[in-house]
């Protein structure tokens, strides 16, 4: 594609900026006891409720902060997405977005070990926060405030698409091209609101896919789409923008 003189990259974080899935892989490590309780669980209590209790039973077993923050700077992380997403920085033409169903704890952890604390403009995730030794998670809308208004099936916690358009209007810019990198089926909301002539960057064989597969025709999906499996593809593409 060819460049253009200010566009927006929004990424999500799990499976599409990182090789994991941060939540996931903190108890894999660590727990697995309790991440095979999680998946016990999954459908029953809410996903980001879900995470601060096991992080609350991971705390009273004695699991240190040390403990996670070394889990979180060895998780897979490929050479080539640092490399792509910093060389598209250094261009000045491009605002970095992240979208993440995660926790603010768990991403600057390892954006601070990446080195890449330098690409976001804003990270828009479920607050979190040390109390000595325990990791204090939330979800980002407050379950008894006002909740989010979409209809498309985003988590209680956050509606990626409704997060999308109050960053835009927040800042107040037009961008000649957005570009949406996301893997997972809560991607699929903010990918409705963009454009013909944005792009969406879809990690194939995941939840994003699908919905694409499924919806996307009918709920009238306008940007251009390209799959990719590997993050090196993502640099490829980030090299021509």
């Amino acid at each position: 594609m060819a460049p253009v003189d200010k566009q927006l990259v929004v990424f999500d974080f799990d499976w599409s900026m990182a090789d994991q899935d941060t939540d996931r892989w903190i108890f894999e490590v660590l727990a697995p006891d309790l991440r095979r309780k999680m998946k016990t669980l999954k459908d029953e209590i809410q996903w980001t409720d879900l995470v601060a209790q096991s992080l609350r039973e991971a705390h009273a077993r004695g699991i240190k902060r040390e403990q996670i923050e070394n889990a979180l700077r060895v998780m897979p992380f490929h050479p080539a997405m640092a490399r792509g997403v910093d060389n598209l920085k250094k261009t000045g033409r491009t605002t970095f977005l992240c979208l993440s169903n995660s926790n603010s704890v768990f991403i600057s952890t390892i954006l601070e070990d990446k080195k890449l604390t330098h690409i976001f403009s804003e990270v828009v995730t479920n607050p979190a926060h040390w109390e000595g030794e325990l990791l204090t998670l939330r979800r980002r809308v407050d379950p008894s405030g006002p909740q989010h208004s979409c209809t498309v099936g985003c988590s209680p916690n956050m509606c990626k698409g409704e997060e999308l358009e109050a960053f835009l209007a927040r800042n107040g810019q037009e961008y000649d091209r957005i570009v949406y990198v996301g893997d997972g089926s809560n991607d699929f909301c903010p990918i409705l609101r963009m454009r013909e002539q944005d792009l969406v960057l879809c990690r194939s064989h995941r939840g994003l896919q699908q919905r694409i597969d499924r919806e996307g025709k009918e709920q009238g999906l306008k940007p251009k789409i390209k799959y990719w499996a590997g993050a090196w593809e993502v640099e490829e593409i980030f090299d021509t923008l």
